[in-house]
């Protein structure tokens, strides 16, 4: 096992890393200081697979366990959703020492997440992530929300897990596509920050999606090193933190645009990353060596690259405008300056639009 630290003075939080933890996921909450009751919230397929394991560690340190299970899918991540946690947590009679545990992938972190930084103006939560992109992104950082039909996130609140354990095991069952979808946020850090991690996708990628598990403890703590370097230096986004939305902006609009149902989120951040890539190299700023090594890495990985025909520029305008990342109608946009580096250049919706045609 590997131990990490997110290093937020009074909200500082461990990450346990590594194979089988879910069996000692008691122990490690228990150590964390929460109340004697917990709310694990998950998806019906989660349940079957690992809520008993989950359950029967809490029960063995002595917690009283309540589970709560919510729609399977990006397009429950909404009031309704929240809600259902609402009444459990209401109905069982929840105080502010109980603790709320998200067992699940992005969705279900982000929603449990959610309703924890706000029931009772706050309760602990725990995360325990299953798919890859919320074991190296979504579980660390402490952002949660539910999305709007205007837009992903528009609702949301920073609110600081008191910890994350990170059982590999649960990749074994994650479906392929949903393994291939985190890799983009995998390749994004390799983009943004570390050339050696992006060589090292680069060089074995097939050893990790055949899920080797030394090389997918390596990946996911070099990940989450990353994330909480970044959350460390800029826990609320106000300035650097906004370099994790590489690819995000063009991402976060496909996804809307399809309604939540065409792109996984990593699919969509991949084309995104692409597109900026792009744009990075028409304003200049990237050489064409390192655009073709991200086309060709996130295309080799399985990931789409391309924004779908079909999809008019008007309506990604419209997408683009109510970005949570947009300030005075222009979007802070990411480009990235070669493998390892970045800039940050305001665009407004219209521009970025342009861009991606070429103009």
């Amino acid at each position: 096992m590997r131990t990490l630290t997110v290093n937020l003075g009074a909200r500082s939080y461990p990450i346990y890393l590594g194979r089988e933890l879910l069996a000692q996921a008691g122990e490690f909450i228990q150590r964390a200081g929460c109340g004697e009751k917990v709310g694990i919230v998950t998806h019906p397929k989660l349940a079957e697979l690992y809520l008993p394991i989950l359950e029967e560690s809490l029960k063995r340190t002595g917690f009283r366990v309540v589970s709560v299970i919510i729609p399977e899918g990006e397009e429950h991540k909404n009031f309704a959703s929240l809600s259902l946690i609402y009444d459990r947590l209401i109905e069982e009679r929840f105080d502010r020492g109980s603790c709320v545990v998200a067992l699940g992938g992005g969705v279900v972190g982000d929603l449990a997440g959610f309703a924890a930084a706000t029931f009772l103006r706050g309760v602990p939560y725990v995360q325990v992530p299953t798919t890859l992109l919320a074991q190296v992104d979504s579980s660390v950082g402490g952002k949660t929300g539910v999305n709007h039909r205007a837009g992903k996130n528009l609702i949301g609140a920073f609110y600081q897990p008191r910890l994350v354990i990170i059982d590999v095991e649960a990749l074994r069952t994650l479906p392929p596509r949903e393994f291939v979808a985190g890799l983009a946020e995998v390749i994004k850090y390799g983009v943004i920050a570390d050339p050696k991690l992006f060589a090292l996708l680069e060089q074995k990628l097939d050893r990790l999606l055949g899920l080797d598990r030394e090389l997918l403890v390596d990946v996911i703590a070099t990940s989450c090193a990353i994330k909480a370097q970044v959350v460390e230096r800029d826990e609320q986004e106000e300035d650097y933190r906004s370099v994790l939305n590489f690819g995000h902006t063009v991402g976060h609009a496909l996804e809307a645009l399809t309604g939540y149902g065409k792109f996984l989120h990593g699919e969509a951040v991949a084309v995104g990353m692409v597109q900026a890539a792009a744009i990075s190299s028409r304003q200049g700023v990237c050489d064409e060596t390192s655009q073709r090594r991200i086309s060709e890495l996130v295309q080799n990985a399985g990931l789409p690259t391309e924004i779908p025909s079909g999809i008019e520029p008007r309506e990604l305008i419209q997408a683009m405008e109510v970005d949570k990342k947009s300030l005075g109608g222009k979007i802070k946009f990411v480009l990235c300056r070669g493998i390892g580096a970045t800039q940050f250049v305001w665009f407004s919706a219209e521009e970025i639009v342009a861009q991606l045609a070429g103009e």
